[in-house]
């Protein structure tokens, strides 16, 4: 189950950010890094003026028990990370689940649901950025119809990866 995160709940947001991200890719980024990644991108204030945002909303994924698994951050208009040349977009940014929380479908959960999300609001492309070296996640987003179109750097402190930027043409079944 999703339910939407509200501005209130930003520290909790931040600290489930910074143990995902650290989790995910942690090994491969020196600790400066990472601590300049937490305290820009996912300072305190900037959760909050993200969760703030119009153009952006964020979403816990709960267990049956309602603990937080992972969370889904979606955006669109001028809100998306970078401009993308496709009419109507909408930006998967963030798709986290909690390591002790993998492999139980909560990635599908949010990925569906911000497929659904995109096509009920009208847009005609999802797109998303992924780690050029993470083939988890590209094998998992081609299963649902994502194709590489483009790629961008992704900088954290003095690191600096390439995240594959992939995208879906929007049609009635989000898994097709």
């Amino acid at each position: 189950m999703l339910v939407k995160v509200n501005a209130k709940e930003f520290q909790f947001l931040r600290t489930l950010e910074v143990e995902t991200y650290g989790d995910t890719f942690g090994a491969y980024i020196s600790d400066d890094d990472l601590e300049d990644y937490y305290q820009t991108v996912l300072s305190p204030e900037q959760v909050q003026k993200d969760l703030e945002n119009q153009e952006s909303e964020t979403y816990f994924v709960l267990d049956h028990d309602q603990e937080v698994c992972g969370f889904l951050k979606f955006n669109w208009g001028k809100a998306q990370t970078e401009s993308v040349e496709m009419n109507n977009a909408f930006e998967i940014q963030r798709i986290y689940v909690k390591n002790e929380h993998h492999g139980k479908g909560y990635g599908k959960e949010m990925l569906l649901f911000a497929l659904q999300e995109a096509q009920k609001r009208g847009f005609d492309w999802a797109w998303l950025g992924v780690w050029e070296r993470n083939f988890k996640a590209q094998n998992f987003y081609k299963q649902f119809g994502f194709e590489r179109f483009s790629e961008h750097h992704f900088i954290t402190g003095e690191t600096v990866d390439t995240d594959w930027l992939l995208r879906k043409h929007l049609k009635e079944d989000p898994q097709a």
